[in-house]
Parts: structure tokens; C-alpha cells; sequence
């Protein structure tokens, strides 16, 4: 009995005409291949770490590489822009987190793997808020969809081994789970069902809030887990089980259909589990609750705004609120994890810090009308610039060196 090569019966069922074509765009994927294979691991990019070439490699090993070359040829023509490819499962481990010198100091901004989860001496504060409004708001705030509950679960596992390493001074391993040692809690991760939803568990643990997005068959990226306790202006049952490109248009978020779309929607379907990112954006708050502002209205309104805002009240009521947001890929499941880490801070304290009025005047200043319409300038403008001007001046009497000062505002 014969037995039809496996090249033989692909290319039997395809006709002569394009397998001639591929067949030439395969030898040259083949050259640029072997030319890329030069450079340092750095330089490559595009289908040579993609999940396909991974299945493609597996199943033909090195037998047939100019096979493999043309199967990605062939892929890579079909599909020009990626759609859903099922996540395989990483087997990328988070390095080890250098134990932090005393957890009840600020955080960092810059992102390193020792920074994923940042904790300061507001700990308490924080954790005392998100455990109040877990109780009080529930599903509002922490949700879990089904399909995204194995994502959910695996945050948890990592933040249970992550904190032990990262603050051992504060948290401390157990055999099911992990013991908080400032608030004597401790937490059984191992037993199922689990006490509570899994987003709530990791909530209380860090200052963060957390939101998991997980990739559809459709190949978009939908908000599907999320403890949200502390965003100050959005709600979770308002964005709940939408995709990523909805959640901010929803939000009018300035220029993300004409700039931001495409870019991040190439982000999250590249995104690797060893390589997070971080970013960080600021607003001015005219209320002293990091929970809700406010300001605003009430959480429970239809539709709370900005223009519901008194407007310039005395410097005393501004405070500024930074979110340091991290991204990373989970690498079992796949899901896409944002750390939203609110510092929250009264303008006339960090305003005492040398250079800091003048660059947080001069950022404020330098928002075009979308972004001030969506940042609420109109509501604190007249009295913060005033305040940040004088304050700024003041520094400069008494010597600031504003000319050999190079760093741009707020990082």
C-alpha cells in the first residue's frame, strides 16, 4: 500500500496556478527568514513568534521547512490582518520579584517586573474602601463572566505569588492560598467553589483595581472580569461585556477612532506574556473622595458628568489623580490583565515639590478642547492656574533652576 506524502496531497488539492505563485513567495519568505535570523532576537518581528508558526513548527517539526515557510505564506495571505487564533498556553514565568525594603513607602512609576503591583503607606486606607464597597455595591463592581473565570483565577494565583516575594514582610505563602499579615486575613485560593469571585479576592489584596480582557472568536477584546472600586469617574456595570475599541469610544475618549484604535487594538493582539507595558495619565479632581467623585454626582445617576461640577472652588477642594495602569498577558489562559493604581493627592501638597507647578500648569495648559472637555478643565481652570503661577513664582525667587531642570511634566 502507498502512502500519499503529506506535501503531496496539500499541494494536489490546490490549483497549479497559485501554487506556482506561493511557491515563489515562499522562497523568498525563506531568504528574508534566513536573513532575519542574523540579526540579534530584537530586531525580528511579525510571524516568526506568532502562535501560527508555533502550531506549524509542532506538528512539522524541521522535516519540512520549506512546507512550514509555505503554510505561513499561505496564512499570512488569507489573513492580512489577524483575526481570532486560540491562545496556547505560554510556558513564560514571571521572574521571581526582589523583596521591597518596607512596603508603607511610595511606589515607583517606572515599570519593571519588582514594580507590577506597587504599595504604599495609604495601603490601609485603600483596602478598607475597596472592602466597604465590595460589600455595599457588589456585582456593580466586581463581575465575573463565565467564560473569563479561568482568566480571573489565574490573577489571583499570581498575585498570591507574587506578594509574598515582592512585600514578605506583609504577606506571607500558605499551603491554600496567602495570609495578609497587617490586616490578619487570610485567603484559601484552593478550595472550590471559591468564597467569593476571584476579582473581588485579588482586589482586596492590592491597591489596584483590576480588569481582565479576553479575546473572543471574532477577534476582539472584551471587558469580561473587573473589580473596579476606586476608578473615581466610571463604572463597571457601564462598560461590562464591551469590547475594547466600545469602551472608549462610550467614554469620548479624545482622538481614539482617528489615532488610538488601531494602535491598541495592534497592542493587545501582540501583547507576550514576558513583555508587560505601563502608562500612566493624570486629571484634576475638585472633590477629596478617590472612590467616586462626588463632584460628579451621584454613582447611581444615569448619567454623571463633569459639568455637574461647582465650579473653581477654592484651591483647598483640588486634588490630583494619577493612574499608573500596567498591561500583561496571563500567560496560561491568555487573558489581558490591566492594573489601574490610583495616587490620589491634594494640589497643594505636591505642589510644595520643587518644578511641579510650573509643569503641572504648563501640561494643564497644553490640553487641546477635546481633551479639556474631557478632563472638565472649565470647572478648576481659572483657580488652579492661578494658584499653580503663583506657587511656581514663588519657587522661582527663591532660586529654581528652571533652565537646568530637562524633565517634562508629570514624568
Amino acid at each position: 500500500m502507498t502512502t500519499t506524502p503529506l506535501w503531496s496531497s496539500i499541494l494536489s488539492a490546490i490549483p497549479y496556478k497559485l501554487v506556482s505563485g506561493f511557491l515563489i513567495l515562499n522562497i523568498c519568505i525563506c531568504i528574508a527568514i534566513a536573513i532575519s535570523r542574523r540579526k540579534k532576537p530584537s530586531e525580528t518581528i511579525g510571524i516568526s513568534s506568532s502562535p501560527v508558526k508555533e502550531k506549524v513548527e509542532r506538528k512539522l517539526g524541521g522535516r519540512h521547512p520549506f512546507l512550514s515557510c509555505f503554510i505561513l505564506s499561505l496564512w499570512m495571505h488569507v489573513n492580512p490582518r489577524r483575526s481570532h487564533v486560540e491562545w496556547i498556553p505560554s510556558d513564560f514565568k514571571r521572574p521571581t520579584a526582589s523583596p521591597y525594603p518596607d512596603w508603607n513607602t511610595m511606589g515607583l512609576r517606572r515599570m519593571k517586573w519588582d514594580e507590577w503591583i506597587e504599595l504604599d503607606n495609604k495601603y490601609l486606607q485603600y483596602h478598607a474602601d475597596k472592602a466597604r464597597r465590595i460589600e455595599e455595591r457588589g456585582e456593580k463592581c466586581c463581575r465575573t463572566a463565565p467564560e473569563a473565570m479561568d482568566g480571573a483565577i489565574e490573577l489571583l494565583e499570581e498575585l498570591c505569588e507574587y506578594l509574598p516575594e515582592r512585600y514578605p514582610t506583609m504577606f506571607k505563602k500558605t499551603p491554600t492560598g496567602i495570609r495578609n499579615t497587617v490586616t490578619s486575613e487570610t485567603f484559601n485560593i484552593t478550595q472550590r467553589p471559591l468564597p467569593e469571585d476571584p476579582m473581588a479576592t485579588a482586589a482586596r489584596l492590592v491597591q489596584d483595581d483590576l480588569a481582565l480582557m479576553i479575546e473572543r472568536p471574532d477577534g476582539e477584546y472584551y471587558l469580561l472580569a473587573g473589580a473596579i472600586l476606586l476608578a473615581g469617574f466610571w463604572r463597571l456595570r457601564d462598560k461590562f461585556g464591551m469590547r475594547l475599541s466600545e469602551i472608549h469610544i462610550s467614554g469620548d475618549v479624545p482622538q481614539y477612532r482617528e489615532k488610538l484604535e488601531r494602535g491598541m487594538m495592534s497592542l493587545f493582539r501582540r501583547l507576550k506574556p514576558e513583555e508587560p507595558v505601563v502608562r500612566n495619565n493624570y486629571f484634576i479632581q475638585v472633590d477629596d473622595c478617590v472612590a467616586w467623585s462626588y463632584s460628579l454626582g451621584s454613582e447611581d445617576s444615569p448619567s454623571p458628568s463633569f459639568n455637574s461640577a461647582e465650579k473653581n472652588k477654592a484651591i483647598e477642594h483640588h486634588f490630583f489623580r494619577s493612574e499608573r495602569q500596567s498591561l500583561r498577558r496571563l500567560p496560561r489562559s491568555g487573558a489581558v490583565v490591566f492594573t489601574i493604581r490610583t495616587y490620589f493627592e491634594p494640589v497643594m501638597g505636591i505642589s510644595q515639590e520643587p518644578h511641579v507647578p510650573g509643569r503641572l500648569a504648563s501640561g494643564i495648559r497644553s490640553w487641546g478642547d477635546d481633551v479639556s472637555r474631557y478632563k472638565g478643565r472649565d470647572r478648576f481652570q481659572e483657580v488652579l492656574l492661578e494658584y499653580l503661577d503663583r506657587k511656581h513664582a514663588e519657587q522661582v525667587a527663591d532660586g529654581l533652576d528652571v533652565e537646568g531642570n530637562e524633565r517634562k511634566y508629570p514624568f
